[in-house]
Order: C-alpha cells, then sequence, then structure tokens
C-alpha cells in the first residue's frame, strides 16, 4: 500500500494498481473494525435494558390515555 501511495505521488497509477490500492485500502478498513466487534461479541450489550426501557416509557408517553368526542369522554381499552 506504501508503495502504491508513493508511486502515485509520483507519477499516474496504472488500472489495476488503482484497484489494487482500493482493495487494500477496504481490507484495512475492515480489519480495524475487528477488534471493536470482539469486544462487543465478549462483553454483550450492556445498555439492552436501558434502551427497552426508554423505548417502554416512550411507548406509554404517545398512548392515548382519554379522548373526548362529541362531549362524551372516552378512555381505557374502548379507544
Amino acid at each position: 500500500m506504501s508503495t502504491l501511495d508513493t508511486k502515485g505521488e509520483v507519477s499516474d497509477l496504472l488500472e489495476e494498481e488503482v484497484v489494487e490500492l482500493h482493495d487494500l485500502s477496504m481490507n484495512l478498513h475492515s480489519l480495524s473494525r475487528v477488534p471493536t466487534r470482539l469486544n462487543w461479541l465478549n462483553e454483550g450489550d450492556t445498555n439492552t435494558k436501558f434502551f427497552h426501557d426508554d423505548m417502554s416509557s416512550k411507548r406509554w408517553c404517545n398512548a392515548i390515555q382519554l379522548i373526548q368526542v362529541n362531549e362524551e369522554h372516552v378512555e381505557g381499552s374502548k379507544i
């Protein structure tokens, strides 16, 4: 990768060299994400309960508790 970078600074790269440099860059990027994923797999998602509770509370807040229809209040499971 370093060789291709250096060559690209001096002259134009051949199409095959550009493809090779792109592939090497993609592989390097993929490999850089491996430690993070391994850490997540080993430790698990410690925030699952937090996010579940947060979404449950939002669902409750967004629910219709009472509605007025033609001067009549309707609430609970009748809605």
